[in-house]
């Protein structure tokens, strides 16, 4: 009898751990140039304001002596990277990462009218299998992207191996509603709305279902802050917004 293959879930159902990038990778190639409009019909503009929560906890450098270089990884579309580079007034060089050839493609054709494009570089990559130098990088973000790694726990080790001494991890995520009330009205809108209103968007309800499943899976807080904690990252923080429906886990590498 040969081993049994090790599984994971992508969304509801469970699939062989290997197969999971790729179904995740079909999801987001189908949705990627609509992908900021659903995420602004989603969250009714909200996400943009835990970006710039976000971006204002890194608070990157404006000016010094050496390069302030970020990896935005799961970034595709650029617009955690203009952020980030827009509050550096041009001073920090950002690689946007992405597993997906056509988030990476959004982006960079976006980059082309940003008031500092040429601060940012778009490297399609695996976060389980980074492709770049052991301290390469001041500060690593993701935002609503860890959850769809099938190793999240690798990933984790990869930022910290390419993070420098005295670097920032800095993870936004979905999280788990705390507000008695507000969760019942958030599960109710998720299940409803979130298909339906990506199928009329996008013309395709099936990623948005898996959205909502795949939120539904991602780890509780406590426990994201121990596999962070595991990853090597010292002094972990969880800071929940609006009611825990987004949280931002931060991190140093000391």
């Amino acid at each position: 009898m040969g081993e049994a293959r090790e599984t994971t879930h992508f969304g509801n159902r469970q699939v062989a751990l290997e197969e999971k990038q790729g179904l995740v990778n079909a999801v987001f190639h189908g949705v990627a140039d609509r992908y900021d409009l659903m995420n602004d019909l989603m969250s009714g503009g909200v996400h943009r304001v835990w970006k710039d929560a976000m971006v204002a906890n890194l608070a990157p450098p404006k000016k010094g002596t050496r390069p302030y270089r970020v990896l935005d990884m799961a970034g595709g579309t650029g617009d955690i990277a203009e952020r980030i580079i827009n509050a550096s007034l041009g001073y920090a060089e950002v690689t946007v990462s992405d597993i997906n050839s056509d988030m990476l493609r959004v982006g960079a054709e976006r980059a082309r009218s940003w008031r500092f494009g040429s601060q940012a570089r778009f490297v399609e990559a695996n976060a389980e299998e980074l492709p770049f130098e052991d301290e390469s990088f001041n500060a690593y973000t993701i935002a609503f992207g860890i959850r769809n790694v099938p190793r999240i726990d690798k990933a984790l080790k990869e930022a910290h191996r390419v993070l420098k001494r005295g670097g920032r991890l800095l993870v936004l995520e979905f999280s788990q509603v705390d507000v008695p009330g507000l969760d019942r009205i958030y599960d109710m809108f998720s299940d409803r709305l979130i298909p339906p209103m990506g199928r009329v968007v996008t013309g395709d309800a099936q990623p948005y279902q898996y959205l909502v499943e795949s939120i539904r899976k991602f780890p509780s807080p406590s426990a994201f802050t121990a596999m962070i904690s595991a990853a090597g990252f010292k002094r972990v923080t969880h800071t929940p917004y609006s009611g825990n429906i987004a949280a931002l886990f931060g991190a140093w590498k000391i």
